[in-house]
């Protein structure tokens, strides 16, 4: 089996909501206020099959954390958030009334570390719910034009899969919308639908 059903999902929606619940806990101590992280959706998707429905890709551009993930099963992860978001972010992280510009430089770092907090807290949830290890590696940032994603995401033909959550990360009554996604390869794909097929079979 090399595809996702409701109830594949569904687990998967209620691993990535305690892994959402650690990452707020994480980042409300950053920030010195209440971080609210929810992951309404989550989905699957043929990279080849990737349009602006799947993620709004009317904006010019995004901030981009990625990490690699090993295990049973590996994933390549991508969170986005929108260029302006992401400053934001950075901007409450600081607890500063920096300008834009001036918070501009502490981006790369704060944004790592943003990444860092989330998609661990997602993975480690994951490895702790499914008994499994999963190791990761550093976190990279870079600023990347809608286009420039489009086309990765479409030309991963190494990794024809992509698992999507949309996130809504809320601080202070801001609200940011971001994606996560992950990039799986068929055999990685198989390997996590085993993985689930056994916590669900335990469950049960």
């Amino acid at each position: 089996m090399d595809s996702l059903s409701e109830l594949h999902l569904d687990a998967l929606a209620e691993v990535f909501n305690v892994g959402a619940g650690r990452a707020a806990a994480s980042l409300s101590e950053i920030v010195g206020d209440e971080v609210k992280l929810s992951v309404p959706s989550v989905e699957i998707k043929k990279s080849a099959e990737v349009d602006s429905t799947v993620i709004d890709f009317n904006n010019a551009k995004f901030g981009v954390v990625s990490q690699h993930f090993s295990g049973p099963f590996d994933a390549q992860a991508l969170l986005l958030f929108t260029e302006s978001h992401a400053l934001e972010i950075v901007r409450d992280m600081m607890g500063s009334q920096m300008s834009i510009e001036e918070l501009a430089e502490f981006e790369q770092e704060a944004m790592c570390e943003l990444g860092n907090i989330i998609l661990n807290a997602c993975l480690s949830a994951m490895a702790d719910m499914l008994h499994i290890s999963l190791n990761s590696s550093l976190p990279d940032y870079r600023i990347a034009s809608t286009e420039d994603i489009f086309k990765s995401l479409q030309n991963s033909d190494d990794q024809p899969y992509i698992l999507v959550l949309h996130i809504d990360l809320s601080i202070e009554k801001r609200h940011s919308e971001g994606h996560l996604i992950f990039l799986l390869s068929s055999m990685s794909l198989r390997s996590l639908v085993q993985q689930l097929e056994l916590f669900l079979g335990k469950i049960e």
